[in-house]
C-alpha cells in the first residue's frame, strides 16, 4: 500500500473524515502518551502549561496533565459532545489540573504568548490550511516555547496479507480524506509545514502503530468494520462516489478476515515533529 496517487483537485471542506460513531471514539479511547506521543515525553516538566489541539475524548489530555501537574492542561476540540466526554473522563479520574473547552485552531481563544507546549496528534491531517493553523498555534506559544505534533502518513500503511477489500478500503479512504480538505499523507509534511508557519527549528521523528496480535487485530480489524458501514466514512464514501454500499460491505468484510488471519500485520507510520518558536 506505498504507490499511492497524487492528490486529487478538491474544494477545501475542513470536514473531519472519521466523524464520531462510537467505532470511531473505541479506538480514539486507546490512545495514550506511551503510544501515541512518546517523542514529547522527555519535553514535559511538572508545572508547564500545555494547550492539547484536537484533544477528541481526552485520553491523551488526561495523561499529559498527570505528567505535567501541578502544571495547567487545556484540551480544545471543535466538537461540544466531545469536549463534555473528555470534561467526564478527567472528573472520573480525578485529574483536576485539565480543563475542556470548544475551540478552533484557526482563532485560538487565548492571549499571545499563553502556552509552553501545543500538542496535536492526528489533527494536521484534517485540516484544509495546515500551514494558518500553525501559524495561530506558534502566536500561542511563549517564547522558547514548543509545538509537537504527529499524523498518519496512510501513504506508508503496510498489510499482511493484502486482501482486495483492504486495498479497496485504502483507496475509498483517500479519496474521502482529500474530499473532507484534508490530507491522507500529512505525516511526511509536518517539518515544512511548520518551517513555513514560521518555526525556526524543527526536528523530526517518527514512529509506527502495528496491530498484530490476536487481541490488537480483533480490536482494530473490528473498530473498522463497524465505521466502514457505520461512521461518517461511510456516508462520505458514498456521497463522494468512492465507494457504493456493495464495496463497503466488502471493506467490512475483509477487515473482519484479516483480524481472524493469524498472520495478519498492519502497520501505520506516523510523522512527528517538535517545533521550537
Amino acid at each position: 500500500m506505498t504507490d499511492q496517487p497524487e492528490r486529487p483537485e478538491t474544494a477545501p471542506r475542513d470536514q473531519y473524515t472519521h466523524g464520531h460513531h462510537e467505532s470511531v471514539l473505541r479506538s480514539h479511547t486507546w490512545r495514550t502518551v506511551a503510544n501515541s506521543a512518546a517523542y514529547l515525553i522527555p519535553h514535559l516538566d511538572p508545572g508547564l502549561t500545555l494547550l492539547d489541539v484536537g484533544c477528541g475524548p481526552g485520553t491523551i489530555t488526561v495523561d499529559l496533565a498527570r505528567r505535567i501537574s501541578p502544571g495547567r492542561v487545556t484540551g480544545i476540540d471543535a466538537a461540544e459532545e466531545i469536549i463534555r466526554r473528555a470534561a467526564g473522563l478527567a472528573f472520573d479520574e480525578g485529574v483536576r489540573n485539565v480543563v475542556f473547552q470548544v475551540g478552533d485552531v484557526y482563532a485560538l481563544d487565548f492571549p499571545d504568548e499563553s502556552f509552553d507546549i501545543v500538542h496535536a496528534h492526528q489533527v494536521l491531517q484534517h485540516v484544509a490550511n495546515p500551514v494558518a493553523a500553525m501559524t495561530e498555534i506558534r502566536r500561542v506559544l511563549k517564547p522558547g516555547g514548543i509545538f509537537a505534533a504527529r499524523d498518519v502518513d496512510y501513504g506508508g500503511v503496510m498489510v499482511h496479507p493484502k486482501l482486495p477489500g483492504l486495498l479497496l478500503w485504502m483507496t475509498a479512504y483517500r479519496d474521502v480524506h482529500y474530499w473532507n480538505g484534508g490530507d491522507p499523507d500529512a505525516g511526511r509534511a509536518l517539518k515544512a509545514w511548520a518551517r513555513q508557519a514560521g518555526f525556526g527549528r524543527v526536528a523530526s521523528s517518527a514512529s509506527i502503530w502495528c496491530f498484530a496480535s490476536d487481541a490488537e487485530r480483533e480490536w482494530w480489524g473490528e473498530s473498522w468494520a463497524v465505521r466502514a458501514t457505520e461512521s461518517a466514512f461511510a456516508a462520505h464514501a458514498i456521497e463522494v462516489g468512492a465507494a457504493d454500499l456493495a464495496d463497503l460491505r466488502q471493506i467490512a468484510a475483509a477487515w473482519r478476515q484479516w483480524a481472524a488471519d493469524p498472520d495478519g500485520w498492519f502497520g501505520m507510520p506516523h510523522g512527528e515533529i517538535i517545533a521550537r518558536k
